[in-house]
């Protein structure tokens, strides 16, 4: 009688940081919590402006990549201690989760500023993070950003500024995963070449030569090898997918390995697309850009029945938080967002559109062709 093989063993402790993550950092002059500061780069208290003297995990070596295989396999036990004395609650509007600092009292939820949040009890084991970036963009800096983004945007209706108030900018460390690998790829296809043909046809009346264009049809093969290297998936329940992208990428070369004090005093949002989910997002991104690539690879002006088998190794994973301002704001019976890099200081924001703008502007462009087309007569 067949049996099963045996369980392959989880991750092993050792590539855990715990004491770095479960660290306090308490401020030498009064004794309260000190909370990272993205002006000054180091932890300061909010209460006395303290600078601690504390110094935290800042070499990127020590940020370790995970077999990827190997953790579908056996994804690791609970949080190891990541989450203590931080309050999870869920907003019952967008769905997200987040983690914030026990003493804090959530009244709105961070990212679509509805006030239908309700405490959070988890279901499943979770994979905490091991590396993060901190914040580098102050809040004055997204604030200014934020102001020249809204004076950018010509059709956007003149109460915009007004409506849009900017005192709800909060900072969020978002849930990623970034996946490596290296593929090997085979394809064959038929590769077309144009050649042109002299016709003579008759129009109108009238005999003409003219070239046609025909296709001669031949097979091709090839391969090729590439590398992926931190190819990030966003985690995020909160953020709309297409503003993350427009304030992508982010710098992970410059990851930090998991230190409690980065996060200290800031909202964190627990990942809502599991290792599993994300790795299933990460292959078929990977996919469509091996295809892409051997596609460019078939000689010729185009091509048909593209066949690619692509064998992938050293596949690798990493949970990281990556730092996002964020802006929610409310215009008429509408709710958007403006987000901002934490890090390189991209924007990306949603906008009310004024039909009456438009519409004239529409005009103009009809009264510029008008113009145009009589002074050519």
């Amino acid at each position: 009688m067949a049996t099963e093989p045996p369980p392959l063993p989880p991750i092993p402790p050792a590539d855990v940081p715990e004491v770095a993550a479960l660290d306090k950092h308490h401020c030498p002059g009064c004794g309260a919590e000190a909370h990272w500061n993205a002006a000054k780069q180091a932890l300061v208290c909010p209460y006395c402006g303290t600078i601690s003297p504390a110094t935290l995990a800042r070499d990127g070596s020590l940020v370790q990549e995970h077999d990827l295989a190997l953790a579908l396999r056996a994804i690791p036990d609970a949080s190891r201690g990541w989450e203590k004395d931080r309050t999870s609650v869920q907003c019952q509007s967008c769905k997200a989760i987040s983690l914030f600092d026990a003493a804090r009292v959530a009244q709105r939820c961070e990212f679509c500023g509805s006030a239908s949040v309700v405490p959070y009890t988890k279901t499943r084991n979770v994979i905490y993070p091991e590396s993060l970036l901190p914040f580098t963009i102050t809040e004055a800096q997204v604030r200014e950003s934020i102001r020249q983004w809204y004076a950018s945007r010509w059709f956007a209706p003149n109460r915009l500024k007004k409506a849009a108030l900017t005192d709800r900018v909060g900072g969020v460390y978002l849930p990623y995963w970034t996946f490596d690998a290296q593929v090997h790829a085979r394809w064959r296809a038929e590769a077309g070449h144009y050649y042109y043909e002299t016709r003579t046809v008759t129009r109108n009346g009238r005999t003409e030569t003219v070239q046609e264009r025909r296709v001669r049809w031949v097979p091709a093969a090839g391969e090729l090898s590439r590398v992926f290297d931190d190819t990030l998936v966003s985690a995020t329940q909160g953020l709309h997918p297409a503003l993350l992208r427009k304030i992508e990428p982010f710098p992970t070369k410059d990851l930090r390995p998991y230190d409690r004090g980065y996060v200290s005093g800031w909202v964190v949002e627990q990942y809502q697309l599991d290792l599993v989910g994300a790795a299933e997002r990460s292959r078929a991104e990977m996919d469509a850009q091996v295809r892409e690539a051997c596609a460019r690879d078939v000689p010729g002006d185009t091509y048909r029945n593209l066949e690619v088998a692509a064998t992938y190794t050293d596949q690798t994973f990493k949970h990281t938080l990556l730092p996002v301002w964020l802006l929610h704001y409310d215009y008429g019976r509408r709710s958007f967002q403006v987000v901002v890099n934490g890090v390189t200081g991209a924007i990306a924001g949603e906008q009310p559109y004024s039909w009456i703008k438009i519409f004239f502007a529409v005009l103009a462009l009809i009264l510029v062709a008008l113009v145009l087309f009589t002074l050519s007569d």
